[in-house]
């Protein structure tokens, strides 16, 4: 008998889902490696929470091995891409409810610690960008809690 796929791509879809439904906007936070494709100007400490909201996001896919989109910083748009590996909450803003993750693989991060947003680059209402969200907890099974 072959391994189980994860579960982790099929709750980030359903909280993704529950967040849109009851009119909330659904945040990311994610470890940047190698094979993360996000605007490095705004990765601090080697992480970059995004809202993913439909508002902010064009072009969501949600698969099981990554998150592709389009979103705007500071007016320009880029193309996404996000390992679902490297996925370690997903959250509403407004109430902080949904779930964290453990980082699946550790890979090398040529921009952990290395890039920070520089001064005077805010980012615009709207965009993709928000301000650093929940740490990851230790330990290692997802865990369904409130993030505020």
């Amino acid at each position: 008998m072959s391994e189980p796929t994860s579960t982790k791509p099929y709750l980030l879809r359903a909280i993704y889902e529950w967040c849109v439904d009851n009119g909330l906007t659904p945040y990311v936070s994610v470890v940047v490696d190698a094979n993360t494709r996000v605007p490095m100007e705004y990765v601090r400490d080697g992480e970059i929470v995004l809202n993913i909201g439909p508002l902010a996001t064009s072009r969501m896919q949600m698969g099981n091995e990554a998150i592709k989109c389009t979103a705007r910083f500071s007016g320009v748009a880029r193309e996404l891409s996000i390992p679902v590996s490297a996925v370690t909450a997903i959250y509403a803003r407004e109430n902080g409810h949904g779930m964290s993750f453990e980082v699946e693989a550790k890979a090398d991060s040529p921009a952990a610690g290395e890039a920070a947003t520089p001064p005077g680059a805010e980012p615009t209402p709207g965009s993709a960008v928000e301000p650093p969200g929940p740490r990851r907890p230790s330990g290692g099974k997802p865990t369904l809690r409130r993030i505020k």
